[in-house]
């Protein structure tokens, strides 16, 4: 039944304009602020009090402001990038540095694309499956009534979506055999023991996955880091997201899995450097800690 409601309210708010989408998400976002104690808002405070230590106390609370407006946008914005044509689709966004990708794509080893939890990701993996095919990992959300709606959505553009787990793992290194891109959230704290180490993520150890090295040294793919950043429109701009492409750091694919997941995590910072308030402060990126230490949530 409440799969069925959250389906119904995204269809209602398909019938409005996007920006009419991000006003509710405004309002929205002052009404989760006002009850400081929701778990959301919350974490947001820890995790960039956590990687912010040197902001004052009225920078924090204004990142944290900025943050929990820009989550709630990602949030109700799901109903356009979900149930919108794919015309309508292509003319929300515009590109920076494309051709990092397009040119990865020539090489003909297949493209490691890497989406973090930043701006709007949902928009990032529809732009890439307008332009190549692509399969992504796909973890199946709580709901379970749900599954069927999220996957079709995602996948009516053209992307491939496969589990994670090893038949899935299978699938993307047969994508990169065929010389196609497949895509990958690279901040997802691995569930699996063995799946990850740690690294430092603004200079906090953070339990990092190793899948991302594993295929880039084994097929020789190259690696790009995309997001889409969300815009706010202007007579000079009338796309509602710039979709960025940046090309990993050096000992992204190193044999050391510490080196080669301090590497992913510099990728992931220098995005989330583009716009810091529309990075998905409300996960939990530190839920695992080192031996000995206290995890920051508790």
């Amino acid at each position: 039944m409440r799969a069925k409601l959250i389906i119904i309210f995204l269809r209602f708010l398909s019938y409005l304009s996007l920006k009419q989408q991000h006003r509710i998400a405004i309002i929205t976002s002052y009404l989760l602020m006002a009850f400081s104690h929701i778990r959301m808002v919350q974490t947001s405070r820890v995790n960039i009090a956590h990687c912010f230590p040197h902001y004052t106390a009225k920078q924090q609370a204004q990142l944290l402001r900025e943050s929990v407006q820009e989550t709630a946008k990602t949030v109700f914005e799901l109903s356009a990038l979900w149930l919108w044509s794919r015309e309508r689709i292509m003319a929300l966004a515009t590109a920076s540095q494309q051709h990092y990708l397009d040119d990865a794509v020539k090489r003909g080893r297949g493209v490691i694309l890497l989406t973090p939890h930043l701006g709007a990701w949902e928009m990032a993996g529809l732009y890439a499956s307008l332009h190549y095919p692509i399969t992504s990992l796909y973890r199946p959300p709580r709901l379970s009534d749900l599954d069927f709606f999220i996957k079709n959505a995602r996948e009516r553009l053209g992307a491939t979506l496969v589990p994670t787990d090893r038949q899935g793992i299978k699938a993307l290194f047969a994508a990169l055999k065929r010389g196609e891109v497949v895509g990958i959230l690279p901040d997802q704290v691995p569930n699996e023991a063995g799946t990850g180490v740690f690294a430092p993520f603004f200079a906090r150890p953070a339990y990092t996955m190793t899948l991302v090295a594993r295929l880039a040294r084994k097929t020789g793919a190259p690696v790009i880091f995309t997001f889409a950043e969300r815009l706010s429109l202007s007579t000079e701009n009338t796309a509602h997201f710039r979709v960025h492409f940046l090309p990993a750091p050096m000992g992204i694919d190193a044999e050391d899995l510490i080196e080669a997941a301090t590497a992913l995590n510099q990728g992931i910072m220098q995005c989330i450097a583009i716009n810091t308030a529309q990075y998905q402060w409300s996960y939990k990126r530190f839920k695992k800690v080192p031996d000995g230490q206290i995890s920051p949530y508790s």
